[in-house]
C-alpha cells in the first residue's frame, strides 16, 4: 500500500481506557518475568496502532488543514492525547513498581525505566483539561500561520512561497517580499500575542500543579533530558557566545564585501552571492530522482530505505495553500513507515530539508525493530542524525547543485555556523520568558529585541519592518508548539560538523561510525549515546573551539568572492 491507502479509524477512547486497565492488571499480576516481558510486548503492539492512527490523523490534517473531516479529528486527537497519557502513566507506573523490576532493568535497560519515571512526575489526571488547552492553541497557531495569503506583485502567496523573494538578487524585490511579510505578521500580532500569551500561562499553571517551580524544568522533564540541565546548557550558551559569535560576524562581514552592500539590513541576510544563490538544477519529482541515485550510492541500506520511501509514497513535499509550514519527520508503526513533510519552495534549502528529514527518517527506519521507547532518541540526539545527513551527502550534492556545488557547500558550511547564534537566541528567549510568565506581551517584545542584539549584533531592520517591534520570533514555530526543543538543533548542528570534518578524512569510517549511531536508536539518553557512539560532549569546554577548526579552515580557504 502507499501511504494514501493507509487506513484511518478514529480510536475508540473508552475502548482503549479498559483495554489498558487490562494490560496494567496482567502487569501487576503477572506470575513469572517471562509473563511479564509478554505483557509488555503486548501493549507495545497494542500503543503501536493507537499511534498509528494518531500519526495519520496529525499528518493528514498538516497536508491540508482545511480539510474538514481530518480538521475535526486534528481536534478529537487534542483532546484524546491527555486521557490516554493519564491511562499509560499507571501502566508506566506498574512497570516501575513491577517485582520485576531488575530483571526487566537487566533485560530492557535502564533508560525505559528513568523515563517511566519522569513520565510519572509530569502528569497528573487534575492537569488533563490543562494539556487539551495546551494542545489546542498550538493547533491554533499551525492553522494561523498557514492562512497567510500575502499579496505580492500581483499574484498571492503562503508564507513558504514568499522565501524565494526574500533571497532575490534584486535587493529593492527582497526589501519588499520581506516587509510583506512582516506586514503580514504585524497584522496579525494581536492574534500571536494571545496565542502565546495563553500558552505560558496554561504551562506555568501546569507547572505549579505538579509542584515545579516553573515550567522550565518541567520542560525539560517531557523532553526526557535525564543527563544535562538548564545550567548545563546556559553555560552551552557561553561557549557560542565565546566562539561562533565572532566566526559569525566576520562571516557576515564577507557576505558584505561580497554583495557590495556597506548598510546590511535584515532582508540582504538572506542572499549570499550576487550571481544569486545556489538553487537545485530541477523541481520537487526531479530533487527525488537525484535523491534516489544519491542514496543508491552512499550504502546498501540508504538504497533499500530510500526506495522504500518513494514506492510507498511517504514523501510530501510541495508547498500548497493551507498546508502547514516547516517540514518534520514522523513514524507510522503499524506499517513500518517514516513520513517525510516539507514544503519546498525552489531554494536550497529544498535539498537542505530533503536530507535533513531522510537523516530523521533513515535512523527511525534502522531502529524500528526496538522497543517503541527506543525507536526515536531524545530530540537532540535524533538531530544528530538529520543534520550530519546534510553532511554525509556532500559527496553526492553535486547531483543538485551541478556546476554551482561550490557555491552551495560554501553557503551550507556558513550558513550552519550563522544559525548557531540564532538557536541559542531562540533557547535563552524561552528561559527567560518561562522564568518570569507574568511578563506582559510587551515585555516578551522587549526581551527578544535585547537578545537579539546580543545574539545577532549584526541584524538589523530596515525603519518600516514591523520586526524592528520584537515580532520575529512569532516565526518560530518551536516557541509556541515545542518549548524548549530549539536548542538541541544547535547541540546536533555541533555534532554534525564533527561528523562534517571526520567525512572530509575518512568517509567510508565516518559512515559506519554513522549507521552504528542510527542503529542505537534511543536506547541510551544523550550523554550517553553520545559516549557509546564515539561523539564529543559539546557542554564540556572547548568542544566548540577544537570541532570548529577544520570548519574555519575550510572556510578560510574559499575565495568567495568568485561566487
Amino acid at each position: 500500500m502507499t501511504f494514501k491507502e493507509y487506513p484511518y479509524v478514529r480510536i475508540d477512547i473508552e475502548q482503549i481506557k479498559k483495554d489498558l486497565t487490562a494490560f496494567r492488571i496482567h502487569l501487576e499480576e503477572a506470575p513469572t518475568f517471562e509473563a511479564a516481558k509478554q505483557v509488555i510486548k503486548d501493549y507495545n503492539q497494542y500503543f503501536d496502532h493507537i499511534d498509528s492512527m494518531i500519526q495519520l490523523a496529525l499528518v493528514r490534517h498538516s497536508i491540508n488543514t482545511k480539510d474538514a473531516f481530518y480538521d475535526e479529528e486534528q481536534a478529537f486527537v487534542n483532546d484524546s492525547l491527555p486521557l490516554i497519557e493519564s491511562e499509560s502513566v499507571l501502566f508506566t507506573n506498574a512497570l516501575l513498581e513491577s517485582k520485576y523490576r531488575n530483571e526487566l532493568e537487566q533485560e530492557l535497560g535502564d533508560l525505559l525505566f528513568k523515563k517511566a519515571e519522569l513520565s510519572k512526575k509530569t502528569f497528573k489526571d487534575e492537569i488533563i483539561s490543562l494539556l487539551q488547552e495546551e494542545n489546542k492553541l498550538t493547533t491554533e497557531y499551525a492553522k494561523l500561520k498557514s492562512s497567510a495569503q500575502i499579496e505580492f506583485r500581483g499574484e498571492v502567496y503562503n508564507l513558504s512561497r514568499m522565501t524565494p523573494f526574500a533571497t532575490d538578487k534584486d535587493r529593492e524585490t527582497r526589501r519588499e517580499a520581506t516587509l510583506k511579510v512582516s506586514s503580514w505578521y504585524q497584522q496579525n500580532e494581536a492574534a500571536f500575542d494571545d496565542i502565546y500569551d495563553k500558552l505560558v500561562k496554561v504551562r506555568h499553571e501546569i507547572a505549579i500543579k505538579l509542584g515545579y517551580e516553573n515550567f522550565i524544568q518541567l520542560g525539560y522533564d517531557r523532553l526526557k533530558r535525564v543527563d544535562y540541565n538548564h545550567q548545563d546548557v546556559a553555560k552551552y550558551r557561553e561557549q557560542v557566545k565565546d566562539v561562533i559569535i565572532p566566526l559569525a560576524k566576520d562571516l557576515e562581514a564577507r557576505k558584505a564585501k561580497r554583495l557590495g552592500i556597506s548598510d546590511m539590513k535584515s532582508f540582504d541576510l538572506g542572499l549570499s552571492f550576487l550571481s544569486g544563490n545556489p538553487k537545485p538544477k530541477g523541481d520537487s519529482k526531479w530533487q527525488v530522482e537525484k535523491a534516489i541515485q544519491m542514496y543508491d550510492s552512499l550504502s546498501p541500506e540508504t538504497s533499500k530505505f530510500f526506495r522504500f520511501m518513494v514506492e510507498r509514497e511517504l514523501l510530501d513535499l510541495e508547498s500548497k495553500d493551507n498546508k502547514e509550514g516547516g517540514g518534520y519527520c514522523t513514524f507510522i508503526p503499524q506499517y513500518e513507515s517514516p513520513f517525510i513533510f516539507a514544503n519546498f519552495n525552489g531554494t536550497s534549502g529544498d535539498v537542505d530539508v530533503l536530507t535533513h528529514e531522510a537523516g530523521h527518517a533513515f535512523q527511525v527506519y534502522m531502529s524500528k525493530d526496538l522497543l517503541p521507547d527506543y525507536r526515536w532518541p531524545s530530540y537532540e540526539a535524533a538531530e544528530i542524525h538529520s543534520m550530519s545527513m546534510e553532511f554525509l551527502a556532500w559527496p553526492y550534492i553535486d547531483l543538485f547543485f551541478e556546476e554551482d556545488t561550490d557555491k552551495y557547500k560554501f553557503q551550507h558550511l556558513s550558513g550552519g555556523i550563522e544559525f548557531l547564534p540564532y538557536g541559542v537566541l531562540v533557547d535563552h528567549f524561552q528561559h527567560e520568558v518561562y522564568a518570569n510568565p507574568q511578563m506582559t506581551k510587551e515585555m516578551r517584545k522587549e526581551t527578544w529585541k535585547r537578545l537579539e542584539k546580543v545574539y545577532q549584533p549584526w541584524k538589523v531592520y530596515d525603519e518600516n519592518d514591523a520586526m524592528n517591534k520584537g515580532l520575529w520570533w512569532f516565526k518560530q514555530g518551536h516557541i509556541f508548539q515545542d518549548p524548549f526543543y530549539y536548542i538541541d538543533y544547535t547541540l546536533a548542528q555541533v555534532l554534525a560538523f564533527e561528523f562534517w570534518g571526520e567525512n572530509q578524512l575518512d568517509a567510508k569510517k565516518t559512515w559506519q561510525k554513522y549507521l552504528n549511531l542510527c542503529k542505537l536508536g534511543g536506547k541510551y539518553s544523550f550523554v550517553k549515546l553520545i559516549e557509546e557512539a564515539g561523539i564529543s560532549n559539546p557542554f564540556k569546554d572547548g568542544t566548540i573551539e577544537r570541532i570548529l577548526t577544520p570548519i574555519k579552515a575550510y572556510l578560510n580557504g574559499v575565495d568567495d568572492t568568485k561566487f
